[in-house]
Parts: C-alpha cells; sequence; structure tokens
C-alpha cells in the first residue's frame, strides 16, 4: 500500500471538507431571518445612531464574501470574533465548554465500545436465545429518541432512586463523572445498538469464513480463532462504524446537554442560535465538523493498518 498516497488523499479531503463545510456554515447563518443588531444592542430597542455604530463595528454592511473573508482571515490568525450576547471573545467562551463535552463523549464511548462491541460478540457466538434477545433490545435502543431516554433516566435513577445527581456538569473530579453518567448512557443508548449490530453481523460473517472452517479442521483453538481469524478481520468493519459514531457523539450531545443542564458546547449552540448570537455558532459548528472528518480520517487510517487488504481492494473496486 502507498502510504503517502492514502494520507495525502485523506488530507486533501479533510481540508475540502472543511473548507466547503465553512462555506455553508457561514452562508446559511447570514441568511437566516433574524436580525442581529437585536442582540447585539442587548435587547434594548436600539436609536438610529447605536444602529448605525453596531453596523459599522461589525461590518454588517459589507458583501457576504467579504465578510466571509475576514471571517475566514480571523480563523487563521486565531481571532474568531466576539460574542453578541456575552461581549466577549468566542474561543475563551467555547474552549471551557469544550472541555465538559469532551469529557462526556469520552465517558460515552467507553460505554458504546464495552456495551455494543460486547453485546455484539454475545449475540454472534452464544446461541439464538441470547442472540434474539440483544436483537430485542438493540432494537428497542435504535427506536428511543435521546430525549425520551433521558427522562427516562432521570425519573428512575436521580428522581426515584437518587443514585445520580440529576442538574449540571458537576466540579472537576469523581464528582464531575458522577454527574456525566447519566448523560453519557442517555447519549449511548441509541449508538451502543448501531455498534452492537455491525458488530455481530462482521463476527458472523467471519466466522462463516473458508479460512476459519480450514482453521477449525487443523485443530486451532476456538480463542485463538476467534482472537486471530475471526475478530481481527471483522476490527475494521467495527472500527469504521464505531469511528463514525464516535465522530457524531459531538453532534448529538446538544440534546442530551440540554435535558440535564449540562454546559458543554452544545447546550451553548442551542442557546446561542436562540439568540442569533452568529460568531458562536459559526465557530461551534466549525468545530463540530472538523472533530467529525478528522476522526472519521482517523478510523479509517487505524481500519487501514489493521488490515491493508480493505483499503487496497477499496481503491481497485
Amino acid at each position: 500500500m502507498n502510504w503517502t498516497r492514502l494520507l495525502l488523499g485523506r488530507i486533501g479531503g479533510l481540508l475540502l471538507t472543511l473548507f466547503l463545510s465553512s462555506v455553508v456554515i457561514f452562508s446559511a447563518l447570514l441568511l437566516t431571518p433574524g436580525d442581529p443588531i437585536a442582540a447585539l444592542a442587548g435587547g434594548a430597542k436600539p436609536t438610529p445612531e447605536l444602529v448605525a455604530q453596531i453596523r459599522a463595528e461589525y461590518h454588517l454592511d459589507d458583501p457576504i464574501w467579504m465578510r466571509y473573508l475576514q471571517w475566514l482571515s480571523g480563523v487563521f490568525t486565531g481571532d474568531f470574533g466576539r460574542s453578541f450576547v456575552y461581549k466577549t471573545d468566542v474561543m475563551t467562551l467555547i474552549a471551557p465548554r469544550f472541555g465538559i463535552t469532551l469529557q462526556l463523549v469520552l465517558l460515552t464511548v467507553l460505554i458504546i465500545l464495552v456495551a455494543g462491541v460486547g453485546s455484539g460478540i454475545l449475540a454472534a457466538t452464544r446461541g439464538p436465545g441470547v442472540d434474539r434477545a440483544v436483537g430485542i433490545l438493540t432494537a428497542l435502543g435504535m427506536a428511543l429518541p435521546g430525549f425520551v431516554v433521558a427522562i427516562l433516566l432521570i425519573w428512575i435513577f436521580a428522581k426515584s432512586l437518587g443514585w445520580f445527581p440529576v442538574y449540571g456538569e458537576g466540579a472537576p473530579g469523581w464528582d464531575r463523572v458522577w454527574h456525566l453518567i447519566l448523560p453519557a448512557v442517555s447519549l449511548a443508548v441509541m449508538f451502543i445498538a448501531y455498534v452492537s449490530r455491525v458488530t455481530r453481523s462482521a463476527i458472523v460473517a467471519q466466522m462463516h469464513a473458508e479460512h476459519v472452517d480450514t482453521a477449525r479442521v487443523r485443530g486451532i483453538p476456538r480463542a485463538r480463532i476467534f482472537g486471530v481469524h475471526v475478530f481481527r478481520n471483522a476490527a475494521p468493519q467495527i472500527l469504521a462504524i464505531s469511528g463514525t459514531t464516535i465522530a457524531g457523539l459531538f453532534a448529538a450531545s446538544a440534546i442530551v446537554e440540554v435535558a440535564f443542564g449540562v454546559g458543554g458546547i452544545g447546550s451553548l449552540l442551542t442557546e446561542a442560535a436562540a439568540r442569533k448570537d452568529l460568531p458562536v455558532v459559526q465557530l461551534v459548528s466549525l468545530i463540530l465538523v472538523a472533530v467529525f472528518v478528522v476522526l472519521n480520517a482517523i478510523a479509517d487510517l487505524i481500519g487501514a493498518l489493521i488490515d491493508p487488504d480493505t483499503v487496497t481492494a477499496g481503491r481497485q473496486a
């Protein structure tokens, strides 16, 4: 495999995706109904002099393409603008919120990998009864909307049993982990179902492969067959869906953060969109897109490392 060509292709695709995403995000937000003047004026009815001052300060009368270039040049120099609502630097506002969302996503990833991959392996290897039970649970998990799962978990484990806090992200350390467990489970449920089903299908396909039958005939121990010939070959497919799943968690966290009052970038994005705080919405949206494409590229590269034949086959197809 030509790794240089593969890396350059992934990096080129990543940069093109980020550029096109930045154009779409910037243009779409500017074309949405509503006037940011109201947010910039602090809710009070602005005088004509104040409106003129705000338009000049934020270049609101410039053509869209010129404002996009100004914004893009600011991104390259680390100047992401000031929040219309909070009157502070956008990056200063987002950085601590991103840390909270990152902790929530990492905890969710741990739950998804353990429960999703584990239940998929059980469904594929422990007989039809376990397979049917896992299938019913994963179907239920895929059918339940995230906010419904959040309400159920709050009612059962926070209100009725009192095991977990209901609101907020808590203090750094174990208190934060304790606060984020229910949000992470809420966020993980639907993704566990996806990962479990893909894992089961990939494992079953490998267990019926010709090289696995040959290994059984040769008397190779069952555990070694599963580890070397089944799971290793199924890993790229599991990794691909896991990478896409993990990348999508950052965007999907918004609903859960609002439901549990967690102060991450998801809840910040929801609040900023409602208050027409364009600089915040633009940067958070761009960060979410960047995280998604970077994690997908990393998953592709790790999959290629595990099984180079999949990349070669894909290029030849």
